[in-house]
């Protein structure tokens, strides 16, 4: 007899909850007719009079079996009055009760799943339905139907019903799998670089598959993506595969419908975010601490699991990957891999919150960054031709195309600048960034936005860096991030720059440029917590060039990172900007005419990261070999400092205990070194990796060990 773990490989595009595998127990006979009976009743309602896109005989069948069962179920319980069922008909009926929902499970999959991807599943959707007729007739076969009182007619119908399922074959549609078989040949044309031609293409999608507008074929490719993340680990065909197919389908999106009516519904999910994020803002309530990303401090959308164990929004945890940092933000612990497993129990939880306290729950729009994984990981050279197709239609809306096009194009070129190196090599070969760099300055935020994360996106890829800046956008940056229209272009110009700064010989011309500084400072001081973050990097990058020390401090960058000091988001970062600066004598003057600055980085000391430590102890550190005596003295007599090197001594990082070392050996030469740190010594001995420091009378002269700076991995 059928079991729930039968089915359970068999998904909709959202699985469904576990109520719906969970038969019903401690009921009487007549609530579970009646149960029963609202169960197939909703499966006739819902999917009678349903236009399957594929599987159309499978499913009308299948609902001509719920029916006749909803007629027999209605008989039954109009003839029972009160009476008591036959033990076997009670447990045939249960049997009924998961068969039926199982039903509803497979219909609504069949009428929610991609076109394509139905397509694909053609034979293993098919042997789905032949399963359930199967077990429909197996249950037929105990069920006493001569027992339980039905009239004539309904006895007539369950009798043909049961003699029909008996002899039922696996059926295949014969024009779904010719589809099928054609869509291959798409694949196989682009896999040998010959692009289809438009007519065929036209006649597949439109006809065919009944996409009649952009909307229809957007909501398709959504549909796709979302389909291939929700079976990852079991998809068939091969990953390969998977990518021509969504490639292909975002080609025609645009080859066939053109680019004229997607912008209003951006503008559209534009204006429902802000609103989202307006009645937030309104509430009087605090949301749990639990429920926030720990990057951005917002309540998360999307939380997900990484390798450390801690959780975070999606969106947060991906672009902290894609800057090239391979360690969990909270922590500080190297990530094994870069895997996103997502937490829907903590999201079950979010969503209930929010629904109790009336807050909207913004879902997560767009691609999801899976996709974007699972896409960039297995290219194929079917799924690169199409892309690279996509890329020159969108290239030339850019150069040619209404004020519009041009908007709808900058996102798409954003989007498929997320996905893999080839994709990014390829769309600056053909020239987008030129057209680009001139969408920085549209009036349009929209336009604006997306142009300067498409150049975000390039810029990951390494060759796009000269690229990038050979073309004159470093600029037109550096003006949205100054005056650009949205949070977030301001943000991702910071993101921008911080990339582009992974390139020493670029350092000193983004600091010289005008207003760059000081608009990455007031970000750092002003912004959100993700533009605190990516303006925080970009500091910590350009800070790396010792001719960029006077640039900072006048333009007021180093003030921002003291302060930025004491937001556990960003300290790590602007510990590490602020050791490379102290480097210098008139950064160290700086930095010790901030009154905050040591209190800030003791703090760090005291509940940072690891790494967050080991900057804080490393910028202390050349403070006192670079600030003078009066520096020294200032570090010196910090009340905390002793214990908080003691505990540095013995429990950091190989790298903190050497700097932190290297620190007790300056104050050994102050004159009052031995009243404060005495105690030093026998730490320092401890945590040494130097043989010769195990002299516990004298160990600290001894030793000269070189001063080691943290910097995030690019």
């Amino acid at each position: 007899m059928a079991s729930a773990a039968i089915f359970s490989s068999l998904r909709r595009r959202r699985s469904p909850s576990l109520e719906a595998f969970i038969v019903p127990v401690d009921l009487s006979e007549v609530a579970l007719l009646e149960t029963l009976i609202y169960v197939a009743g909703d499966v006739v309602t819902c999917f009678s009079d349903n236009r399957f896109p594929f599987q159309r005989r499978n499913s009308r069948a299948l609902v001509g079996k719920v029916e006749i069962f909803r007629s027999m179920l209605e008989c039954l319980r109009d003839s029972a009055d009160g009476g008591v069922l036959l033990p076997t008909a009670v447990l045939c009926l249960k049997e009924l009760y998961l068969l039926l929902y199982r039903s509803k499970i497979l219909l609504d999959y069949c009428a929610r799943s991609s076109k394509l991807w139905l397509l694909l599943q053609n034979h293993c959707v098919s042997g789905h339905f032949h399963d359930l007729s199967q077990e429909f007739s197996t249950l037929l076969d105990v069920f006493p139907v001569g027992e339980i009182g039905l009239s004539d007619d309904v006895r007539e119908q369950v009798e043909l019903l049961q003699r029909q399922s008996k002899g039922a074959k696996l059926f295949i549609d014969k024009k779904d799998d010719a589809l099928r078989t054609r869509f291959f040949w798409f694949l196989d044309e682009f896999e040998s670089g010959r692009v289809p031609d438009s007519k065929d293409l036209k006649c597949f999608f439109v006809d065919k598959l009944q996409m009649l507008d952009a909307k229809s074929c957007r909501v398709e490719v959504e549909a796709l993506e979302e389909q291939i993340v929700n079976h990852e680990g079991d998809v068939e065909p091969t990953v390969p595969v998977l990518n021509g197919m969504v490639a292909i389908a975002r080609y025609c999106r645009f080859l066939l419908f053109g680019f004229e009516d997607e912008l209003e519904i951006e503008i559209q999910k534009r204006a429902r975010k802000r609103l989202i994020t307006q009645e937030i803002a309104e509430t009087f309530f605090t949301v749990p601490k639990d429920f926030c990303c720990p990057i951005t401090l917002d309540l998360m959308c999307d939380p997900v699991i990484i390798s450390s164990g801690q959780t975070y929004d999606r969106r947060s945890i991906w672009r902290w990957m894609e800057e090239g940092h391979c360690t969990c933000p909270k922590t500080g612990l190297l990530l094994s891999h870069n895997r996103l497993v997502p937490n829907r129990a903590l999201r079950n939880l979010i969503m209930q919150w929010c629904s109790a306290h009336g807050v909207p729950y913004d879902p997560p729009e767009g691609v999801d960054p899976s996709v974007e994984m699972f896409a960039s990981a297995c290219p194929s050279k079917a799924s690169l031709e199409a892309n690279r197709e996509t890329a020159m239609l969108l290239i030339q809306q850019l150069a040619d195309g209404s004020q519009v096009a041009k908007t709808v194009a900058a996102r798409e070129i954003r989007l498929l600048a997320k996905n893999g190196k080839e994709n990014r090599a390829f769309i600056a070969q053909a020239g987008a960034i030129p057209h680009l760099r001139n969408l920085l300055s549209s009036p349009n935020a929209v336009a604006q936005e997306n142009s300067v994360t498409a150049l975000l996106n390039l810029s990951i890829f390494e060759t796009n860096k000269s690229m990038i800046m050979e073309e004159g956008c470093l600029g037109s940056i550096v003006e949205v991030l100054q005056f650009g229209h949205t949070t977030e272009a301001r943000e991702n110009a910071a993101a921008t720059l911080f990339s582009l700064s992974a390139v020493h010989e670029y350092k000193k011309r983004i600091a010289d440029n005008v207003g760059a500084v000081e608009a990455l400072a007031w970000l750092l001081l002003e912004g959100t917590q993700r533009g605190k973050k990516d303006a925080v990097t970009a500091l910590f990058n350009l800070s790396t060039h010792t001719e960029n020390c006077l640039r900072m401090i006048e333009a007021g960058a180093v003030k921002a990172m003291v302060v930025a000091l004491g937001n556990e988001g960003v300290s790590e970062e602007a510990a590490g900007a602020l050791a490379l600066i102290v480097r210098q004598p008139i950064g160290a003057m700086a930095v010790v005419g901030e009154e905050a600055a040591v209190g800030g980085l003791l703090g760090i000391m005291r509940c940072g990261t690891p790494r967050g430590k080991e900057n804080a102890v490393a910028a202390l550190l050349e403070l006192c070999r670079s600030g003078g005596a009066a520096a020294t003295e200032r570090v010196v007599r910090a009340p905390a400092l002793a214990g908080l090197l003691q505990t540095l001594l013995f429990t950091g990082t190989k790298r903190a205990r050497r700097k932190a070392a290297s620190l007790a050996r300056v104050f050994q030469r102050c004159e009052n070194a031995s009243l404060h740190y005495g105690g030093l010594g026998v730490g320092y001995a401890f945590a040494s990796d130097s043989a010769s420091t195990r002299n516990t009378t004298n160990f600290v002269s001894d030793v000269s060990l070189p001063m080691s700076i943290s910097v995030p991995v690019l």
